[in-house]
């Protein structure tokens, strides 16, 4: 949502939103802006200061007291105590007029990755810290060790990540791109092979253990889970 009592630089800002991929909605002035976020939830607001009726700081009040919305100010003053009353009042960021909307849709899409990062890491399951066993199998997360039937099991760091992520969520199936987001931290799937090599190789170091162990399923299509259906599970 486009906020901001100036036609031209309204449409200027919504046209190069959408051109590059964003639906937009405008607004000329603080009441009407207010009503259009209660009723659209926009995922950002591009929000003026200097609004007819409702300005633009009482307007970022208001709604930052319903939402956590990701709220840009823009205004043609540079005073730092504009700034600083803009982001203290719960503003995530803040763009003084003249701008370039290069700059300006940067600071959009930054935005909307952090609180897409935020959700991401919201959902991911609390990390098991105590010890995990399933039959023979026993690792322990906190001192970065696993074993067979009191064995060590020797394994890369991925590999015990790897192996530490799916008994803490034992029959839950992840795919290759959820693997790669929370073992490998890594924000945008590169190469999904890495997932099939790593859980190749703890295959074999499980297989080749001679125990009782938990065996890694691979879910056609979706990717893998660990399943100890047939042994026997304490944590």
């Amino acid at each position: 949502m486009v906020v901001d009592d100036e036609p031209s630089l309204r449409e200027s800002i919504a046209y190069t939103l959408r051109r590059e991929g964003f639906i937009v909605e405008t607004a000329a002035e603080g009441t009407r802006a207010l009503a259009m976020a209660r009723e659209r939830t926009p995922d950002l607001i591009i929000l003026d200061i200097m609004l007819p009726g409702m300005d633009g700081l009482q307007l970022c009040r208001t709604i930052r007291l319903e939402s956590s919305v990701p709220i840009i100010m823009l205004s043609a003053k540079g005073e730092e105590l504009d700034r600083v009353l803009g982001l203290e009042i719960g503003a995530d960021d803040y763009v003084t007029k003249p701008f370039a909307m290069r700059e300006l849709i940067a600071r959009v899409r930054a935005q909307l990755r952090r609180v897409q990062l935020e959700e991401h890491r919201a959902s991911i399951p609390a990390p098991v810290t105590g010890a995990i066993e399933f039959g023979d199998l026993r690792i322990d997360p906190a001192s970065r060790t696993a074993s067979v039937g009191g064995r060590p099991l020797d394994l890369k760091p991925k590999v015990f990540d790897l192996l530490v992520y799916l008994a803490s969520h034992p029959n839950q199936v992840f795919t290759r791109a959820q693997l790669l987001r929370d073992v490998w931290e890594y924000e945008v799937p590169i190469d999904t092979r890495t997932v099939d090599v790593h859980v190749r190789w703890l295959r074999q170091k499980l297989e080749e253990s001679g125990g009782q162990v938990p065996e890694i399923e691979t879910s056609r299509r979706v990717g893998y889970r660990l399943t100890m259906s047939a042994l026997p599970m304490s944590a």
